[in-house]
C-alpha cells in the first residue's frame, strides 16, 4: 500500500508527506522524473469529448486503451477529471449528486480514453432508471476489451462504504484492475488520514481486483494529481 507513516510528519510538508504515500506499480517505490514528465506530457495534450452513453449498443467501438472512474456520487469524479486534464469543465460538475446518468468518454491525444462512469449510491431517479444505468456500467465493466484499469474514487473523510464494497465485488467478478483513489485528502488531518489508509489498505485485501497502491488526491489542491497522471500514462497506446 505504500508508507502511511508518511502522512504523520508534521506541518508544512504535506505535498512531500502526499509524494511518499503517492507511487508507482511497486509499493515500495517511488514515482520516476522520467514518469512524472510522461504524465504531464500526455494530460498537456487535447482532450476532447467522444461520446455520451446511455445504452450499451451506443458504446464506441472499442479502440484505444481506457481508463475508467467510478465511485459514490458526490466522490468528486468529474472534479478529478477536470484536475488531470487541467481543464475546468471538461467533465461536468454538479452541487446534485447523483445529475451524471450516462458514461461520458474523453479522448486524451488519440492515446487513451476517459470514462466517467454514472456515481451510485445515491440518485434521485426513478428505480427503474436507477436499474438500467446500473446495468449499463455492468456490462460495460463486464464486457469493455481495450478497459485497462478502473479507478475507484473514495472520499478520504469516509472510507469504503458498503457500496464500494459491491463496486469491488463486480470488479473481482469481471477480473478487471482496479486502483482506488482517495479524494478530497487536504479536507482530512494527517493523522486521520495515516490511520484511514491502513485501515483502507486491510480491507482491500479482500479483493482480488486491487492494485496495491493506493493514490491520495486533492483536486482542489492538485495533491497526488502528478503521480496519477504518471500512472495513467503508462497504460496509454504508445505516442
Amino acid at each position: 500500500m505504500g508508507h502511511p507513516e508518511a502522512c504523520r510528519n508534521g506541518a508544512g510538508g504535506r505535498q512531500e508527506n502526499l509524494a511518499a504515500v503517492n507511487g508507482g506499480a511497486d509499493p515500495d517505490e517511488d514515482v520516476s522524473a522520467e514518469a512524472l514528465e510522461a504524465g504531464r506530457l500526455l494530460f498537456a495534450q487535447p482532450c476532447v469529448f467522444v461520446a455520451g452513453v446511455a445504452k450499451r449498443s451506443a458504446l464506441p467501438e472499442a479502440e484505444l486503451p481506457e481508463v475508467a472512474f467510478a465511485g459514490r456520487s458526490n466522490v468528486g469524479k468529474s472534479s478529478l477529471v477536470n484536475a488531470l486534464t487541467g481543464r475546468k469543465t471538461l467533465a461536468r460538475t454538479s452541487r446534485t449528486p447523483g445529475r451524471t446518468r450516462q458514461i461520458n468518454i474523453f479522448r486524451l491525444a488519440e492515446r487513451l480514453h476517459l470514462v466517467d462512469l454514472p456515481g451510485y449510491g445515491y440518485a434521485s431517479a426513478a428505480k427503474s432508471e436507477i436499474a438500467a444505468w446500473t446495468g449499463l456500467v455492468e456490462a460495460y465493466l463486464a464486457g469493455r476489451p481495450t478497459l485497462r484499469r478502473v479507478q475507484l474514487l473514495v472520499d478520504a473523510r469516509h472510507g469504503l462504504k458498503d457500496s464500494d464494497h459491491r463496486a469491488l465485488t463486480v470488479l473481482d467478478k469481471a477480473a478487471v484492475s482496479a486502483q482506488v483513489v482517495l479524494t478530497k485528502a487536504d479536507k482530512v488531518g494527517e493523522a486521520e488520514l495515516a490511520a484511514n489508509l491502513e485501515r483502507l489498505a486491510r480491507e482491500l485485501a479482500r479483493h482480488v481486483s486491487c492494485h496495491p497502491r493506493i493514490v491520495v488526491t486533492s483536486a482542489q489542491k492538485g495533491l497526488g494529481i502528478a503521480e496519477l497522471r504518471a500512472g495513467l500514462a503508462q497504460l496509454a497506446a504508445a505516442a
